[in-house]
């Protein structure tokens, strides 16, 4: 029986593999372990993960916890390496654009195991951004990429990549659909929050919040939208801890109109996005997840790897831009915003083509 084996090690990785691992999971062809590298290792990152997606127990926990990029990518392609040597998988799939993605790539392709990447083809054309090697260097490695939209396809031709490459969607799509149907609300109420009535807002790129300077105009830009549209802010670690560094924490915690909270779980959060008025982020998994949810999206980058949240969803790119967020909040609160669309193949069965293309591998 072959044995296949799904890599994950951040938060975003778990919701594109759990909808591979349920249907592979259930195959009588193959044998399917989970390998959690630990790139996210507390329980508020990680483990909460596992409950709120209902995905089973890793078969294997590698441990490497944070570092720098480098060594941080040395630890997952040691710690890996000694896991394949000594369970011998057959076929490698990675998800994402993490250090674990392109580490556990590179040790499949050192040791012949062939490779298929979940999420391929994402370019934001910045180099500056870590993500963006790792996708980068992952494609190349390869042998099945998966694709979630079809602009994706363009950037691998153009790439020259090697690997077969399948259109299938967007697993991220089939978590979210999965643990929508099971939203309780109970976070709105435990805020005191009303839907449809709040901005929710994600930071934590280095650019937005290591630096002070763009730190501080992101802080004045919350304080002026909260004087119309309430604010809901769960501060990621690394943006609590620039923020008490830079003395900018105290400001915004005695706003009113302002709520700040620690960390929130997957299912919460999901509950957060889809009953917001609009969101305010620099992530790349919340671009599509307002999208597929109808929900005003303000992308505080220069750039997206996720075009088609633009061409076809409600994402805008505002980058630290004060007076092109404030006029896109204010067409928002006007109900005057674009209308999105959901793009083709988001419809949450990307896990199931996923899962047969392997199968069939």
């Amino acid at each position: 029986m072959k044995k296949i084996v799904l890599v994950a090690g951040a938060r975003p990785n778990f919701m594109k593999v759990a909808p591979v691992l349920k249907v592979l999971d259930r195959s009588h062809e193959i044998s399917c372990l989970l390998v959690h590298t630990g790139q996210h290792y507390d329980a508020k990152m990680s483990e909460v993960f596992f409950q709120d997606l209902e995905i089973r127990e890793p078969d294997a926990y590698l441990g490497v916890g944070s570092g720098s990029h480098a060594q941080q990518t040395a630890r997952v392609m040691e710690e890996f390496e000694k896991w394949c040597l000594q369970h011998k998988p057959d076929r490698v799939v990675v998800a994402g654009d993490v250090n674990s993605t392109m580490a556990a790539a590179i040790v499949a392709v050192k040791l012949n195991i062939p490779s298929a990447h979940i999420e391929s083809g994402l370019r934001s054309f910045d180099r500056e951004m870590p993500e963006e090697i790792n996708r980068i260097v992952t494609d190349q490695l390869c042998e099945i990429l998966f694709i979630t939209s079809e602009d994706a396809r363009e950037n691998l031709i153009k790439e020259n990549v090697q690997g077969e490459i399948h259109f299938v969607g967007n697993p991220m799509i089939d978590s979210l659909v999965t643990i929508s149907e099971k939203l309780d609300h109970k976070i709105l109420s435990e805020l005191n929050i009303n839907s449809q009535n709040y901005l929710l807002v994600t930071l934590h790129r280095p650019r937005n919040v290591d630096n002070q300077e763009n730190l501080q105009k992101l802080v004045d830009i919350l304080l002026d939208i909260s004087k119309n549209l309430p604010v809901v802010f769960p501060v990621h670690p690394r943006t609590e801890k620039n923020l008490e560094k830079f003395d900018l924490s105290e400001k915004l915690s005695r706003k009113q109109g302002i709520l700040l909270t620690g960390p929130i779980g997957y299912r919460d959060f999901i509950c957060l996005e889809k009953n917001a008025k609009a969101v305010l982020t620099d992530s790349g998994g919340i671009q599509e997840e307002t999208t597929y949810f109808g929900i005003p999206c303000l992308t505080a980058r220069p750039n997206t790897e996720r075009p088609v949240t633009i061409t076809m969803g409600t994402n805008e790119l505002v980058n630290l831009d004060k007076d092109m967020i404030l006029d896109n909040i204010d067409l928002i609160l006007k109900e005057k915003y674009k209308k999105g669309k959901i793009p083709p193949r988001w419809d949450g069965k990307a896990g199931e083509r996923i899962a047969q293309i392997l199968i069939d591998w």
